[in-house]
């Protein structure tokens, strides 16, 4: 059975943004058509090439609209929007992606039997009860989980903070990781003027940065000249380049603009990955893929990536642990050698795209045969 598939995400940055691309890209290939809706007041350079590419190839179009960041009732254009563009294409499903697109596609109201399917990719689930903001989109959750969905977490650690901040999901829960596809497992040489270590994300607070950047001063006042490239772009990056006039680092940290994972990979030898949260994050599965050394942080769904290799994780935070691995590290490349083979032979195992693609068509199908509670509910009443 082929399906009409809507796509719905706010930034198109990130692993978000890479899932979302491989998940259509292998859709197509298996025969559904496909769309997105995506905001056009985000993004980079990278980003547009990457829709320039995709575009011919989606049957259902791309649209770019404003979505906002915050909650504010000026989200109800982009859910109209949401609205009119699965009835025009007749989508059989609606899958919404981040804290935005999972509340677009939910809050749609298509007038017609489909699925709405919505993978956190961490969004709402990185958000505390702490602050007002955070309340607001998590009170914003717990009321959409009246609306049946189908529930697809990348890791079964978002399953569970999910059901710890939020509630049980009400409907069809399926965990489907992030896979990598076979081109990714080829090795990448460093470039000559590579430096010690490579980090490469979103410039913001979550991902640790400003810790790497302690860690390397540590590192410095011991008498060791590391050097690090810093990729990407973020709201952190002008405080983060602040931080390293202030430590004086900026003869030993380099920072570049977001580009593709592989051209990134090469620019350090070591990657390094100081998160203070994550979902199942892509860049730990392409590193791993590429067979490049890695220091990274015991959260979100990394562990379920090492496995019985989670013995090397690092404490979160703790800028004397990272320093530590980052010695250690480079003072025995044979053990990170080691360390970094058994890791590629895990991901190649475990953690493929296809196998990604595939479960989540397979729960699609299965929300569709299921029960009709996942279908558009004042429909589902009438059956």
């Amino acid at each position: 059975m082929h399906l009409n598939i809507i796509h719905v995400f706010r930034a198109p940055v990130g692993g978000l943004f890479r899932h979302v691309v491989d998940l259509v890209r292998g859709q197509i290939a298996r025969g559904h058509q496909v769309g997105i809706i995506a905001d056009s007041t985000t993004g980079n350079m990278r980003a547009d090439e990457i829709f320039a590419d995709l575009a011919p190839q989606l049957a259902l179009g791309l649209t770019r609209i404003p979505m906002r960041r915050p909650l504010s009732p000026l989200d109800m254009p982009a859910v109209l929007h949401v609205t009119r563009r699965i009835h025009d294409t007749r989508a059989d499903v609606i899958h919404g992606h981040g804290a935005k697109g999972g509340a677009y596609a939910r809050l749609a109201i298509p007038g017609r039997r489909l699925v709405r399917a919505y993978t956190p990719h961490g969004g709402s689930l990185l958000l505390s009860h702490d602050n007002w903001s955070g309340r607001m989109y998590l009170t914003l959750e717990r009321i959409l989980l009246a609306r049946p969905t189908l529930f697809l977490f990348e890791s079964a650690y978002s399953g569970q903070i999910f059901r710890e901040k939020i509630g049980k999901p009400n409907g069809l829960v399926r965990v489907i990781h992030n896979g990598v596809s076979q081109g990714e497992f080829e090795p990448i040489a460093p470039v000559p003027d590579a430096t010690d270590l490579i980090f490469i994300g979103e410039l913001r607070p979550v991902k640790g940065i400003d810790v790497l950047i302690n860690a390397i001063s540590r590192l410095h006042s011991t008498g060791r000249a590391v050097t690090a490239t810093l990729v990407g772009s973020g709201p952190d990056e002008a405080a983060l380049k602040a931080q390293v006039q202030r430590l004086s680092l900026q003869h030993a940290i380099r920072f570049r603009p977001a580009m593709p994972a592989r051209e990134a990979l090469a620019l350090g030898h070591i990657m390094v990955i100081p998160s203070r949260a994550e979902s199942l994050p892509y860049v730990v599965l392409e590193a791993a893929a590429a067979g490049k050394s890695m220091i990274t942080t015991n959260v979100g769904g990394i562990p379920e990536i090492y496995g019985p290799l989670s013995s090397a994780l690092v404490e979160a935070g703790n800028v004397d642990a990272l320093a530590s691995a980052i010695a250690r590290t480079m003072d025995n490349p044979a053990a990170a050698r080691m360390l970094a083979d058994d890791l590629r032979r895990r991901v190649a195992s475990l953690f493929s795209v296809d196998a990604m693609v595939d479960g989540v068509i397979a729960a699609y199908g299965e929300a569709m045969t299921k029960t009709v509670l996942l279908y558009d509910p004042v429909l589902a009443s009438k059956q």
